[in-house]
């Protein structure tokens, strides 16, 4: 029988445009969009700004566009930039089922190999398709359990998804793309700790992802050899990053093809971990339908399932007072104390200046929580709060499906919104506007020298910028 990465090798070398639905094709479209957008942003706020300075010590040109930097940088090192910077705000998208950041990882992937090997837009929409699939269903086997191992599915799992979308690009034989795909096992990782104290480490994990992804496909392609067991092995990826806990990493490969996990990845609108945005859209829905605002509130009681409660919630005396603006996308509390005070969770909300604000941490000190047990399966990232007035009332709300994924969609139109608003802090308009067209008609994209304008980008320019309004909910 067939190893896992043997199929996916099968698969990337059969896969066709023509074969791909349109609703996978759209999606792919908009989720490379979205995630340019996020690293724009991440640009131009300054919070990339040491993938940046590592970038230019590198001082050379190179075939692969780089966020920020005129003249690119070669794929590895590009790969490496714009995929921390799309992760940096925490803005960009999650697949619920895996929870993994796909695109973070494998558009940046995708991009850097597609320019070094000259190829156009189809080919690139089904690296991109490729390296989701491949992503999610790794993520989907493990059921969440690598967050309770204390690793980061965006960057063990992306790096697979990744080297199969550079391996379709790089036009490997399948032999080949096993073996890449082998040699990734050993450059998967990315650890939870920077949870203890706000570290910066998390964002560089699909950058990570993203540059090894290069690294193994080219040694690949030079000879070197990876395991074809890498996944399924007595000691290969699930076996030990998850201690021998039994996988059916088979299963999730039965149908690829058939089904596409890549319309079901979930945009975000709040840069703030995924498991705040439930809550925050459940209390903005009572905001709205009751009319509370900060000075009504006596105390909120946020309601997350566990994995939520591990990330967002506990241990809470450390989320009352988030430690650095980073730590704060990590804080339940915080972020419901930002919108009933300033009205809004948005990219100036996670500044080091607006972390010290004293009524919002005077409002987070109020905050507990509740573990509940939703469905099993899908994760779509459910929560809630329950809020206990001064004048002696109880209100609750809750969202099954956070906003934004495929069971509580956002329009195309709210995501190519979210792109021009983040893309501008970066760019002048007509800039966004061409990335945008280009971005949007990328299956009819010849060459994709149209996305070099994002070299173009500066940062520095939208530190504590105001990224959009709250969109309240109405169904919560």
């Amino acid at each position: 029988m067939s190893t896992a990465s043997q199929r996916i090798a099968a698969f990337a070398a059969t896969l066709a445009f023509e074969d791909l639905p349109a609703d996978t094709v759209a999606a792919a479209k908009l989720h490379a969009l979205d995630a340019l957008g996020c690293g724009l942003a991440g640009l131009a706020a300054g919070e990339g700004a040491f993938a940046v300075g590592a970038a230019r010590e590198a001082n050379c040109g190179g075939p692969a566009t780089a966020i920020g930097i005129p003249g690119g940088l070669p794929a590895g090192e590009a790969a490496l930039l714009n995929g921390t910077l799309c992760h940096v705000l925490d803005f960009d998208d999650t697949h619920p089922d895996s929870v993994v950041h796909v695109s973070a990882a494998v558009t940046p992937a995708a991009i850097a190999a597609a320019e070094q090997a000259g190829r156009g837009g189809r080919e690139l929409i089904c690296a991109l398709v490729l390296g989701n699939e491949v992503s999610t269903r790794l993520g989907m086997a493990a059921g969440g359990r690598f967050h309770a191992r204390g690793l980061h599915p965006t960057g063990v799992c992306g790096v697979f998804g990744a080297t199969a979308s550079v391996a379709r690009l790089r036009d490997l034989d399948a032999e080949r793309t096993v073996h890449a795909i082998g040699i990734a096992g050993s450059m998967a990782g990315g650890l939870l700790e920077f949870l203890a104290d706000g570290a910066k480490t998390k964002p560089l994990h699909p950058g990570w992802a993203a540059h090894a992804a290069l690294a193994a496909v080219r040694l690949a392609a030079h000879g070197a050899t990876g395991p074809a067991s890498v996944l399924e092995g007595r000691r290969g990826f699930f076996a030990s990053y998850l201690h021998g806990e039994p996988v059916d990493v088979a299963a999730q490969f039965d149908d690829l093809g058939q089904r596409y996990e890549t319309p079901r990845i979930a945009f975000k609108p709040y840069p703030a971990c995924h498991y705040t945005h439930a809550p925050i859209d459940a209390l903005a829905s009572l905001v709205e339908r009751e009319g509370i605002c900060a000075a009504d509130v006596e105390s909120i009681t946020a309601l997350s399932d566990a994995t939520g409660v591990g990330l967002v919630l506990d241990p809470l005396a450390d989320k009352l007072r988030p430690r650095t603006a980073y730590d704060s996308k990590f804080s339940l509390p915080y972020c419901l104390a930002s919108l009933l005070v300033r009205g809004s969770v948005d990219v100036s909300s996670f500044t080091a200046a607006a972390i010290e604000e004293e009524e919002v941490l005077e409002l987070a000190a109020r905050v507990d929580y509740e573990q509940r047990r939703y469905a099993a399966a899908p994760d779509a990232f459910p929560g809630g709060v329950r809020v206990r007035t001064r004048d002696g009332r109880t209100l609750e709300a809750e969202l099954r499906q956070q906003r934004g994924g495929a069971d509580n969609p956002l329009s195309s139109d709210e995501i190519v919104g979210k792109f021009r608003v983040n893309a501008a802090q970066a760019l002048p308009d007509a800039a966004v506007a061409q990335l945008e067209r280009s971005l949007l008609d990328l299956d009819g994209l010849a060459t994709l020298a149209p996305l070099e304008i994002l070299g173009e980008a500066c940062e520095g320019i939208a530190a504590g910028a105001d990224v959009g309004p709250v969109t309240f909910v109405r169904d919560a």
